[in-house]
């Protein structure tokens, strides 16, 4: 007896100083892509509506980190209960766990798992954001991001990641959030979209980007903190899984920025900065489920297919009649379902686990599952936000007055405007110019 407890002692895990810097790292460099995604869709709206929409996203920051440490952890990663959700009062607060406990079966504390998977939990809503520029209250906003994290995205990280949740018992995978998060942000911004209604001037008036520049600079500081969100996920670097996810997510991103550009070069004649920005954030979203089971000439498999999707989804909303204003649904939720479904055909069973897919002799059991995992989550989803989207609009109102939408929701909802060109126009010219009389200043100002 004496042997076996030595045994085990031996073998249970050990705080790992390297996997925990590595992982508060990650954690930092999730963080990082809520401002990220902040400028990516900051820069891809009318100018009236720029702050407005940075907004949206940092928001997110200040509820969300609230409400996990309160409840949001504990329901997420608690104890299971009925394979739907879980609960641990220790979690509660935080303030029931020591701060070198360990994480179950893990080298990192429970303190680090907590705030590496807060950061999914704050950018997931924020996600939802970009398909409803221009038109929603800033305080409804805020509501309902409170009421959709705790509704739906804490059940739904149970069923995915928490021990005993129903899709990670069924062997979905997931390896950093296809569903959990994309399809998930996606499902939910077309829910809330179908209840609050388009954009006024929708297919009539030009809506395009303000600053390009914003979004280049918002997709680079995604595609620098995805690689904290995809290889982060393994939780630890001893075993070469997450390296081979860091490979992948550059590989994926690189092989969907091209797909996209190829397919709008062809389908519209024109190389642009605004599709390059967009398929690289489509390979990010599709190789996220992906990346952890494939191989590298998988990923760059993954990347192509979901850049040219992709590039297709986001017409549809021209097509369908629903306004997605940023492509949320063209980008997160087809390349989330995209790669998660890839999953079932191009699993090596030779990286995370032995689970193979179609093309690599697994038959057609693990595409069965991910479809599953893919549609239960697209459903309730799309429910359940749409339901606490009508909900808010017949209580509190989610829409901005008309006449507020024209004049510009950064105004009306913020009392600022993201540009103020009030001091332009200085320079040795004009301190060479005589000053202008009164009566002159004053017709200027009149007119």
């Amino acid at each position: 007896m004496a042997s076996a407890i030595t045994t085990l002692a031996a073998d249970a895990p050990t705080l790992s100083a390297a996997n925990t810097g590595f992982m508060l790292i990650c954690s930092a460099l999730v963080m990082l892509m809520t401002p990220g995604l902040a400028f990516f869709y900051g820069g891809m709206v009318r100018v009236k509506s720029s702050l407005n929409m940075l907004m949206m996203s940092f928001i997110s920051l200040g509820i969300v980190t609230i409400l996990w440490v309160l409840y949001g952890f504990s329901l997420a990663f608690g104890t299971d209960s009925g394979s739907l959700i879980g609960w641990n009062s220790d979690y509660v607060g935080l303030s029931g766990i020591g701060i070198t406990e360990l994480w179950d079966g893990y080298t990192i504390p429970v303190y680090v798992f907590a705030v590496f998977q807060l950061m999914f939990a704050v950018i997931t809503p924020a996600l939802i954001s970009g398909a409803l520029a221009d038109r929603v209250k800033f305080g409804a906003w805020v509501l309902f991001t409170a009421l959709w994290v705790t509704v739906v995205y804490f059940p739904v990280a149970h069923w995915v990641w928490g021990a005993g949740g129903w899709l990670f018992e069924l062997g979905v995978i997931d390896f950093a959030g296809g569903t959990a998060v994309h399809i998930n942000a996606g499902a939910a911004a077309l829910g809330v979209i179908l209840v609050i209604g388009k954009r006024v001037g929708f297919k009539k008036d030009p809506m395009r980007p303000h600053s390009l520049p914003l979004v280049m600079l918002g997709a680079g500081l995604l595609w620098f903190g995805w690689f904290g969100f995809n290889a982060g996920s393994w939780l630890g670097n001893d075993d070469g899984v997450g390296a081979v996810m860091f490979v992948n997510t550059q590989v994926a991103t690189a092989a969907a920025m091209l797909a996209w550009l190829g397919y709008e070069k062809l389908r519209h004649g024109s190389f642009t900065t605004l599709g390059a920005a967009s398929g690289a954030v489509a390979g990010l979203v599709a190789i996220t489920p992906s990346g952890g089971a494939v191989s590298p000439l998988g990923a760059i498999a993954i990347g192509v297919i979901a850049g040219v999707l992709c590039a297709m989804a986001v017409g549809l909303k021209y097509k369908f009649g629903y306004d997605d204003s940023l492509d949320v649904i063209g980008v997160h939720l087809v390349g989330g379902v995209a790669g998660s479904l890839l999953v079932g055909l191009f699993a090596t069973g030779g990286v995370q686990s032995d689970v193979a897919g179609l093309f690599y002799g697994g038959g057609l059991e693990q595409l069965g599952k991910q479809a599953i995992g893919v549609f239960a989550v697209l459903a309730y989803s799309l429910v359940a936000s749409a339901l606490l989207a009508f909900l808010l609009d017949k209580t509190i109102g989610m829409r901005v007055s008309e006449d507020g939408e024209v004049a510009g929701i950064d105004q009306v909802e913020h009392a600022e405007t993201a540009y103020d060109f009030s001091g332009a126009g200085g320079g040795a010219a004009s301190r060479t110019t005589a000053a202008p009389t009164p009566s002159a200043a004053s017709k200027k100002v009149d007119a």
